[in-house]
């Protein structure tokens, strides 16, 4: 690769950075990114990168704030050090929840999180599986929002389920659902749930799909504290499904979502490394499967100047 292309990453995910740079045989560039007793971040690079192609690994991971602070500030050193063009890699994007005014008086922090971006330097985005789709608009700059789709839908496949069938977590990831299930060649169900008036707790209504006597894979773009995926596949075993497996793009586990994940009628929760999974949030039914490969291959990509879009056209 062209010596000019420099790859840095804060402390949000690490291990996800090196392995990208593994791939790509380049070596993780040094950094020093560190908090002061008075919890101001500081940021430096530990050599030149004037003229450089920088590409920042950062998820936005918890503590997510913290993450977010150390990003702006690295993409900040590196714009004032002169990089050629910066590229923001995001691995997971959080506040994509907050993507509208759904509500009197509330922000639309998804679009906030965006003006911090370019205000902070970065010259473009990568990203996978965005919560919702609309979030691309929030930038001026280009944004490329890889996915797992295949990679996850691969593995569904090496389970060699009986009779499976695809489950929408709700009515907001149907769409994906569908091209899931469709992909895979089996049918596709839907969970509608309503949300209580307070925002916490998720009563689920009905199943909509034929499920009874099928593997049912719920699908959903993150798991967070799992009460979406607890729920519904509660729905489901009382509609008569053979087992349940839960796939997800990102494993947020916050809160009781492991506690719920481990004592849950699961069979197995399939996720990607886009965020970190300490050792103490690794039940032995978390299957967690790397998506370094795809982020690697569209930094090469960029970095050459290719087409994003041509990587998914040989897993088609």
């Amino acid at each position: 690769m062209d010596q000019r292309l420099s790859i840095f990453t804060g402390n949000a995910h690490p291990e996800f950075a090196r392995r990208v740079c593994e791939i790509l045989g380049v070596e993780l560039g040094g950094v020093d990114v560190f908090e002061f007793s008075n919890e101001n971040i500081f940021v430096k690079y530990h050599s030149s990168i004037r003229a450089h192609d920088v590409f920042i690994i950062q998820s936005i991971a918890s503590p997510v704030n913290r993450s977010l602070m150390e990003l702006f500030i690295m993409l900040d050193a590196a714009r004032r050090a002169s990089a050629d063009r910066i590229t923001a890699v995001i691995p997971y994007y959080a506040y994509g929840r907050t993507d509208k005014k759904d509500q009197p008086r509330v922000p639309i922090t998804a679009r906030l999180i965006a003006d911090f971006l370019q205000v902070a330097g970065a010259n473009r985005v990568v990203t996978m599986d965005l919560h919702a789709g609309q979030i691309q608009g929030f930038f001026t700059i280009p944004v490329d929002e890889l996915t797992a789709f295949f990679t996850l839908a691969d593995y569904v496949r090496t389970r060699r389920l009986l009779n499976p069938v695809v489950v929408a977590a709700d009515i907001g990831i149907a769409k994906r659902a569908r091209n899931f299930a469709e992909f895979l060649g089996v049918p596709t169900a839907i969970i509608e749930k309503r949300r209580s008036a307070s925002g916490t707790g998720i009563e689920v209504l009905t199943v909509i799909g034929d499920v009874a006597g099928r593997d049912a894979v719920i699908f959903d773009d993150e798991i967070d504290t799992a009460g979406t995926m607890t729920r519904a596949a509660e729905a489901l075993l009382a509609a008569g499904v053979r087992s349940v497996y839960a796939v997800a793009t990102h494993g947020v586990f916050s809160g009781p979502a492991i506690q719920r994940l481990a004592t849950g009628p699961f069979e197995e929760v399939v996720v990607t490394d886009t965020l970190p999974l300490p050792p103490e949030k690794r039940l032995p039914k978390i299957t967690v499967l790397s998506v370094a490969p795809l982020f690697a291959e569209a930094i090469r990509r960029i970095h050459l100047g290719l087409s994003i879009g041509e990587m998914y056209e040989v897993l088609i």
